[in-house]
Order: structure tokens, then C-alpha cells, then sequence
């Protein structure tokens, strides 16, 4: 039996301190736009570059940041990502012009790319299979918790501050997590292997060229972008899949729990992309929430899923991750099929606990199969490829739903309407037309009921995959002793 570490529940606080200040730090932003637009004069695609330059970077990089943590101490990588998060942080909040925020925020994403991989690698090295269902419960836990609060204290930091306050606030937060790793984590790497240069570049250009296809797909297929994304990624597979040292262990994907807990996180994360991005707007547009109280509404949804981590995270030794996750992801989807009917704040409230409590009982269940079909030497790129996963999901979720719901928004509007209000629901309500405006929220809501409805038959469909492909019970043959192939042997 593995040996329990006897500062791992601490250790726990310094990793959920590194993955809360990446959470809260992506909320926060949606908050400071308008304001940091205003002061810096940046553009709408500035604006656009702003938020997708962090995206690009840390999905393009998360690959090679898992590979880089196993090799060079997944603390080691932690703490570089951190401190290089921290610094870039601080120039983000002083910025002058929008090149220099876009600039930081790129800086950030790789900060970003090192610290995430590294965090559920060192806690699945840290945790024996007993308590890790627990540490996982608290960890997605405390990403909830950012997640809703992260609205609310930007919309707190901007009404007290000023809009550089949103990034200044991870300095501290970073400097003690820092502090916190040196003193109390211990260092962990895989086995000694030759450097993949060739792999880190194609999965890096491959990873950014989709993710940037992905964001440009509301406004037109880019067929460069896409043709380098399918180029780069083909010849990485295949290049991994020959080279004695691969930087990714492909063979993860024969796994059924590995390969069914990533395809199952993929369209969940492609349901779940909607909501903040359509939701937050139906309560700001549509209900006049200011967003501190946009930020607020979804505590319901939060509440809702910290009770049901730790539910899961009891009942998860006697049912079973597969159990929990279907049952997890059948509750989500009926949470979306809910808010698809609108109504009043208590049925959107009662639509959110929903959504939490599906949420809370899927989500560490998936991620506990999934990485508990990764072998310990390859914790970090096993973690990268989870963190990829799920980053893809959501970056094609905001795309998808958001061209569904841009374009069912422009269908429902009526014809006679301006060009201008027919494109965009802020631009119908600050027209001063009170009949225009009334028509832009009506369409607007039934626009928001199409994209929940895709998004709970998103989820649905991850948990009959989840039912179909998952084992009741994991044996794990990576970890159970069978032989390994020769491109992993010289690993050892």
C-alpha cells in the first residue's frame, strides 16, 4: 500500500491556493471588461484578444508543461508556473495599453500551463487510492467555489478599486502558495526519458492552432488555422506513436475507464461552456442583474455542488465512479432541461441546485477514473491530458453555443428591426426603443432555451457513454502488472 504522507492534507491547501487563483482569476475578467475597455480604449477585438490570449497560450503549452513536470519535479514546475503567474499578474494590473495587457495575459497562460498539470498530478502522488476520492471532492470543490465567487469579489474589487485590482489580488495569493510548496510539499517526478522536442512542438502549434479555430468559429471556419490544428495533431500522434520516447503515453487512450472518462468530460464541458456564458448574460441583459448579483445568482449551483462532493466522496468507495457519474450527469442534464424553460428566480434557483448537484456527484467521480487509470510515473502528462481535455470541451462548448445562440438570437428578432440590434442584445437595448428592447430580451430568452436544451442533451450523452463504456469496477491493466511495450520499457 502506498505510504500516506503526513503533511498531505496541508499539502491539499497549497494545491486547491494554486488551482483557486487560476479559477478566480478567469471570472473576475469577464467582470473587468467593460471597465478596463473604457480606461485602457481598447477595441472589441482587443477586447477579444484580451480574453483568447490566455486560452491559446495555456491550452497550446498544457501538454508540454505534464511532460515537463514528470521530468523535472512536478513542485519544481508548480512553483516556476506560479511565481511566472504571479509577475505577469502584477504587469497585468499596471498595464497602460491594450497591447501590454495582452501581452501579460499571455504571460500568464503559461504561468497557467505550468501550474495546472502539476496540481492533481502531485495530489494523485500524494493521496493513496483510500483518501484520494476525498482530496479530489476537495479540490473540484474549491474550483466551484471560485468559480461563483469569482464574479462577485471582481465586481466587489472594481466598485471599492479599480480594474487592475482583479490581477493584483494573485500576487499574494501566488507569493503563499509558493511559500507554502517549498515549505511543506515534497518534490516527484517520473523516470529519467530523453527530451521529445519534436513532440512538444507539434502538440503545442496543433493544440493552439485548434483552440484558435475553435474561437474564430462563430465568425467563419479559418481553413489555415484548422488545416495546421488536424496537420500538427496527426503527425504527433503518429509520431508518438513511433518514437522510443514519447512525450505522451498514447496507450492511456486503450484504457476504456481513461479513454470513456475523457470523452464523457469532453461533452460535459461543452454543456457546462453555455451557462456561465449565456446565463450570466440572460441575468445582466434580460433580468437587469448587475454582475456582483449575476456573480451571486449562482450560488445556489455552488452550494449545491460542495454538498454533493462530499456526498460523492463517501458514497464513491461503495458504489462506484461509474454509478455516481451517470447518476451525476443524468441530474445535470435535467438541471439544463430546466433552466431551458424560464420562469421565476426560484425555478432558475431550483435549476441551478440541479445543475450543482449533478455537478457535484459527476465531475470528481470522472476525474478520479480518469486519473486513476494513469500510472504514478506519468502523473503530470496524464494530469496535462485531463486538463486538455476539458479545456478543448469548453473552448468548443463557448464557440458551438455561442454561434447557436448568436444565431437563433438574430432569428427570433424581429425582421424590421436595426442590423445592429439584430446582431447583438446589447446594442438592441441601448437603442432607447422600449418595444425594440422588449423584443431583444423575448428573443434572447427563447435563444437561451435552444442552447440548454443542446447543452442537456450534451450531457445526457455523456452519461450514456459514461454507462456504456466505464467498468463497473477499474482493474486498471496499465497498473496491474501487465507488460509494458518496448517504448515504455526504456522509461525504467
Amino acid at each position: 500500500m502506498q505510504a500516506r504522507h503526513p503533511r498531505r492534507w496541508l499539502i491539499l491547501i497549497v494545491l486547491c491556493l494554486s488551482t483557486l487563483v487560476l479559477v478566480i482569476d478567469n471570472m473576475v475578467l469577464t467582470v473587468a471588461i467593460p471597465p478596463l475597455a473604457a480606461d485602457l480604449g481598447a477595441t472589441a477585438q482587443d477586447t477579444q484578444w484580451i480574453l483568447d490570449s490566455y486560452i491559446l497560450v495555456f491550452a497550446g503549452l498544457l501538454l508540454t508543461a505534464g511532460s515537463l513536470s514528470d521530468r523535472f519535479g512536478r513542485r519544481k514546475i508548480m512553483i516556476i508556473g506560479l511565481a511566472l503567474f504571479g509577475a505577469a499578474s502584477l504587469v497585468a494590473a499596471f498595464a497602460a495599453d491594450p497591447v501590454q495587457l495582452i501581452a501579460a495575459r499571455a504571460a500568464m497562460g503559461v504561468g497557467g500551463a505550468l501550474i495546472m498539470p502539476s496540481t492533481l498530478s502531485i495530489l494523485i502522488t500524494v493521496f493513496d487510492d483510500e483518501e484520494r476520492r476525498k482530496a479530489m471532492a476537495a479540490w473540484s470543490a474549491v474550483a466551484m467555489a471560485g468559480l461563483v465567487g469569482g464574479p462577485v469579489l471582481g465586481g466587489a474589487l472594481i466598485a471599492w478599486f479599480w480594474w487592475g485590482s482583479v490581477f493584483l489580488i494573485n500576487v499574494p495569493v501566488a507569493a503563499l502558495a509558493i511559500v507554502a510548496a517549498l515549505v511543506l510539499m515534497p518534490e516527484s517526478k517520473g523516470p529519467w526519458s530523453r527530451p521529445d522536442p519534436l513532440g512538444a512542438i507539434l502538440s503545442a502549434s496543433g493544440m493552439t492552432a485548434l483552440v484558435w479555430t475553435i474561437i474564430e468559429l462563430p465568425h467563419g471556419l479559418s481553413v489555415p488555422a484548422l488545416a495546421l490544428a488536424v496537420g500538427a495533431l496527426i503527425g504527433f500522434v503518429l509520431w508518438e506513436l513511433r518514437t522510443a520516447y514519447p512525450m505522451v503515453p498514447l496507450r492511456l487512450f486503450r484504457d476504456r475507464v481513461f479513454s470513456g472518462g475523457s470523452f464523457s468530460l469532453t461533452l460535459v464541458q461543452i454543456g457546462n461552456g453555455g451557462l456561465l456564458l449565456v446565463f450570466s448574460q440572460y441575468l445582466q441583459y434580460v433580468l437587469g442583474y448587475t454582475p456582483t448579483q449575476a456573480g451571486l445568482a449562482f450560488a445556489p449551483m455552488a452550494v449545491a455542488s460542495l454538498a454533493c462532493n462530499a456526498l460523492g466522496a463517501a458514497l464513491g468507495t461503495r458504489i462506484g465512479n461509474r454509478a455516481l457519474i451517470v447518476t451525476g450527469l443524468t441530474v445535470m442534464a435535467a438541471g439544463f432541461a430546466l433552466l431551458a424553460v424560464p420562469g421565476s428566480f426560484a425555478v432558475m434557483a431550483c435549476a441551478l441546485l440541479t445543475l450543482g448537484a449533478g455537478g457535484g456527484l459527476a465531475m470528481p467521480a470522472a476525474v478520479s477514473a480518469l486519473m486513476g487509470a494513469v500510472p504514478a510515473e506519468h502523473a503530470g502528462v496524464g494530469s496535462a491530458l485531463n486538463d486538455t481535455i476539458q479545456q478543448a470541451g469548453a473552448a468548443l462548448g463557448v464557440a458551438v453555443l455561442g454561434s447557436v445562440l448568436s444565431s437563433a438570437y438574430t432569428a427570433a428578432m424581429p425582421a424590421t428591426a436595426p442590423e445592429a440590434a439584430r446582431r447583438s442584445v446589447a446594442d438592441g437595448l441601448a437603442a432607447g426603443d422600449a418595444p425594440l428592447a422588449q423584443a431583444a430580451r423575448d428573443a434572447f430568452t427563447s435563444a437561451m432555451s435552444s442552447v440548454f436544451l443542446l447543452s442537456a442533451a450534451a450531457v445526457l450523452a455523456a452519461a450514456v457513454l459514461a454507462g456504456l463504456v466505464l467498468r463497473a469496477r477499474n482493474t486498471h491493466p496499465v497498473l496491474s502488472g501487465e507488460p509494458r511495450e518496448p517504448a515504455l520499457a526504456g522509461h525504467h
